[in-house]
């Protein structure tokens, strides 16, 4: 049976699942007439093709780095403002994991019955509906409504982008590209810390709203994933959207011919359930891809970036808004290292410097925390402590911008085998969400606690990750997606 064939038989269920954004004709068009166009065009250069489509939905986790940077430059104003305790602002941190959550049950389900366009589409609204409530609260009811809006669109950003962009990439640009994710999330954080120096908390929260304003217009402008358009039936549209992400003049049928076999043979079965995962055959994929994302975020590392000023502060460094930017700067400059190296070195070696570097930091940070409880502020040794605390936390965060942050998305994106991706992949994202909820709610009052006593949990758990990196991860650089899900089972 041809794939055509076979995707006649659902035919039906085909229909009920078109691109909720039409792709266009326009690079259908530019694909037959391909023999006409210059040489020139910026279109015939596959990598700026590809590209452009990246920076396009890299918009989505910039929006979801600045909901996450929000917290730390707006605590001490939004407390002032509407009189809230420690508790009730932790509430209005971890709402957005909340939220999150909520988006990434939906979010698989959202992307393969839509499309990845069409489900950015949908996450953009309530993002920017998010940020207005916040910037007009009076109360907190405006105040928490507003972070679960933003939350519900970045759970299902979190999802959508890494697969949108692991599906169009080529595989000798999966992992750099893929790394544009968290790249994107650092300068997103980096622009929250930045902007809130110098604006208050309203004007930032008017500002949130940017980056999914300009969003829903340019998704128009760049076409759906040829996956998730192969294995819904649409074969014109499927061979035309490769064809323009690798350029008009580049032979695709190897590259068509993978993709139709793999789609092929997913399509035998009927629809995913919750029950099928249970088969041997998804165990390691749903593992590692499940794993990596938990593991991601027990490190504590929101925990650090939305609490960065207040950390910074009870460590003695007088400027903790400057020393917060900095540090997102800094997470930036990583995270933009491990872009840049995920396809030369792989994803494994770079996960297991990252959690052995972010292990070593945080028993630096953890040390410095425990012997100024047993000096006297005055003293020079306090100081050095303060000093070396905030080496640490740069330590960190560097470790996990080098691998632990982007590289678990990539996976999960490379690694899920297609028929499943909807589904294991919403509990995938819903698992890093519920960890990063559980980590945000936590961290101040452990905080309050102890800040040594925080740190030495976090780093533990670093130690956890390490030992599952280096058992079970797989490498998956210079291999097909189709290669990747073959091997898996």
């Amino acid at each position: 049976m041809s794939f055509r064939d076979e995707n006649e038989d659902g035919r039906s269920d085909s229909h009920l699942k078109k691109p909720f954004l039409h792709t266009g004709s326009w690079y259908r068009m530019g694909s037959r007439q391909s023999s006409m166009m210059s040489s020139s065009q910026m279109i015939r250069d596959r990598s700026v093709s590809v590209l452009a489509c990246v920076l396009i939905v890299a918009l989505g986790p910039i929006q979801f780095g600045f909901t996450g940077g929000y917290s730390s430059p707006t605590q001490a104003a939004i407390t002032r403002d509407l009189n809230l305790t420690v508790s009730e602002f932790s509430v209005f941190g971890s709402l957005s994991n909340v939220g999150a959550m909520v988006g990434a049950i939906a979010s698989g389900q959202i992307a393969e019955y839509i499309g990845r366009k069409g489900s950015l589409m949908i996450a953009a609204i309530p993002n920017i509906i998010g940020w207005l409530c916040i910037s007009f609260a009076n109360e907190t009811s405006f105040l928490y409504m507003g972070r679960l809006l933003e939350g519900f669109g970045v759970g299902i950003i979190s999802y959508t982008v890494p697969v949108y962009i692991a599906e169009i990439a080529p595989q000798n640009m999966r992992g750099g590209l893929g790394s544009v994710t968290q790249l994107s999330v650092s300068i997103g954080i980096m622009l929250a810390y930045l902007l809130g120096l110098f604006a208050s908390w309203r004007i930032l929260a008017i500002l949130g709203t940017l980056p999914c304003l300009i969003l829903i217009p340019a998704l128009f402008f760049i076409p759906e994933s040829p996956r998730w358009l192969a294995k819904m039936g649409m074969t014109d549209d499927f061979e035309a959207s490769l064809q323009v992400l690798r350029g008009f003049d580049t032979d695709i049928t190897v590259e068509v011919n993978e993709i139709k076999r793999s789609v092929a043979s997913s399509n035998r079965r009927a629809a995913i359930r919750f029950s099928d995962l249970k088969q041997r055959r998804y165990w390691f994929p749903l593992m590692i891809g499940i794993g990596l994302l938990v593991l991601q975020q027990i490190s504590g590392i929101n925990g650090v970036l939305f609490y960065a000023s207040n950390i910074f502060r009870s460590a003695g460094i007088s400027n903790s808004d400057a020393a917060t930017l900095a540090l997102g700067a800094t997470q930036v400059i990583a995270t933009g290292v491990a872009t840049w190296l995920v396809d030369k070195t792989g994803r494994r070696i770079l996960l297991t410097v990252s959690s052995a570097g972010m292990t070593l930091s945080l028993v630096v940070v953890a040390v410095s925390f425990f012997v100024k409880d047993f000096v006297e502020d005055s003293s020079s040794l306090y100081t050095a402590m303060g000093i070396l605390s905030v080496v640490g936390v740069v330590g960190m965060v560097i470790g996990f911008s080098l691998g632990m942050g982007p590289i678990p998305w990539v996976i999960m994106s490379e690694i899920l085998p297609v028929n499943i991706k909807g589904l294991a992949g919403s509990i995938a994202t819903l698992g890093n969400w519920f960890t990063s909820w559980v980590i945000t709610m936590t961290a101040p009052l452990l905080l309050a606690w102890s800040g040594g006593g925080t740190f030495t949990l976090y780093m533990l758990l670093c130690v956890a990750t390490l030992a599952f990196v280096f058992i079970w991860v797989p490498e998956t650089k210079g291999k097909s997606l189709e290669e990747i899900q073959f091997s898996m089972r």
